[in-house]
Order: C-alpha cells, then structure tokens, then sequence
C-alpha cells in the first residue's frame, strides 16, 4: 500500500534510520531525514538538526513543513553512546546521552504533535534497544535513556490517543550495521551464540517494522513495545 505521508527520520543517514528512510520512500511516503552530516539516502529531503537544540530542531521542521507539507509520522532515531563502566562514567557522559536519546526524542516529539494534533493524525515511533530493558554492563547511560522511551511513549498514548495519535516503541537487538562489522569475529560468535535466531538483524528487518507501525495496519496499536532482537530479549 502506497501512501504520500509526510515522515521524518532522525538520524537518517546511516545505520539503522537509514534503512528506516530507505524502506519509506520504497513505500512512496514523502520523506525528510535530519543529520548533523553527510546526507540521507536517495529520494529524501535532509535538513541539518542538532536533536539536543531545540531551535535548531524547530528550524528542521519548519523546513520540512515549508518542502513536503505537515509532518505526520516522526521516527525518533538519532542516538549516540559513550560506553564505560559507571564508576569511570562523567557526569558528561550521562548528560550528553540522555540529552541526545531522550531529551532528543522529547524535542522532535513535541515539535511534531503540533501538527498531528491539528491533522488528528500521527504515528510516533521512538527507536530504543533490547538494552533498554535487558540491561548493559557500561551501558547505564544508554540503557536508562533507551528504556525512559518506553514511559514517554505510555505517557503520550494516554494524552494524545484520542486524538488519532499513537506512540510505540521499537527495541532492536544486535543489527548488522559497520558498529557489529568491526566486532572480532569471536566476540560476533559469542554474541550470536546468546540470541535465539542464531544471527545478527538486517536494518531493513527493524525498517519493515517501523513502517507497519506507520500503517493504517497498526492504528489500534499504541503505547507497545517492539523487540526486533531474534529472541534476545524475550519481552523483558
């Protein structure tokens, strides 16, 4: 089913909001990507956006606006981590992470429901991680705002689900992206020995659910958690 949807994907242009952005336009949405660099794929409109300022994510919309109309579906992606065991984490490498994953999600959010409200339409999709929920060894900063999304998401569907607006969350485990293609190869086995499928994700297996999610498929679905994570998590 085609639709010419307005979508906007942070953090589109590598990794797994790449794939997010490639598999809308293969759908036939209208689709903008936010990056601090380097360009998204194919057939998108990228604009510049910082997720941790907020004007700078104000102005990003606006553009979209401005090029392809009001934005009706917003993928909250753009996320960064700064690893390291807690006693040796700064207070910046929580601050940073929490402002970018969380604090990033809350700017792009909010800056998107005032058009979904107006339109009485919206599709909220917050990108987390099986981390979330499962937990990482020098990974608290990341974990904490990964799994925060899931609160945010319950919070929004009780606030705008009447209003034609769901919010979900998709929790992926370990994707092939260039992060796990530099892994040693041991480390990749002993990963892959842990998870039930037996492999790593493709981004496109995390796309195909982020874009069901959009779908009128998916509309009575709200405040739900996803895991695309081959049984790693098994629904914690």
């Amino acid at each position: 089913m085609s639709t010419d949807r307005v979508v906007l994907v942070t953090g589109g242009n590598r990794g797994i909001g790449r794939a997010i952005a490639e598999r809308f336009v293969r759908e036939g949405y209208r689709v903008a990507v936010t990056a601090r660099s380097g360009e998204g794929p194919e057939g998108t409109l990228t604009v510049r956006a910082d997720v941790t300022d907020g004007a700078a994510v104000d102005a990003a919309f606006t553009e979209v606006e401005q090029k392809l109309g009001p934005v009706e579906i917003v993928v909250a992606n753009a996320g960064i981590t700064k690893d390291t065991l807690l006693l040796r984490m700064s207070e910046d490498d929580f601050d940073s992470v929490v402002s970018t994953n969380l604090g990033g999600s809350f700017r792009v959010v909010k800056r998107a429901s005032k058009g979904m409200l107006k339109a009485r339409f919206g599709r909220v999709i917050l990108i987390s991680s099986v981390v979330g929920l499962y937990g990482s060894a020098g990974q608290i900063n990341y974990a904490a705002s990964k799994s925060a999304l899931v609160g945010f998401a319950r919070s929004l569907t009780r606030e705008l689900g009447a209003r034609g607006i769901t919010a979900n969350v998709v929790a992926p485990g370990f994707i092939e992206t260039d992060m796990t293609a530099e892994l040693p190869e041991d480390t990749q086995k002993q990963y892959k020995a842990s998870i039930p499928a037996g492999r790593f994700a493709s981004a496109d297996e995390v796309a195909g659910v982020v874009t069901w999610l959009a779908s009128d498929d998916a509309a009575y679905i709200s405040g739900a958690v996803i895991p695309v994570d081959g049984g790693l998590g098994m629904g914690h």
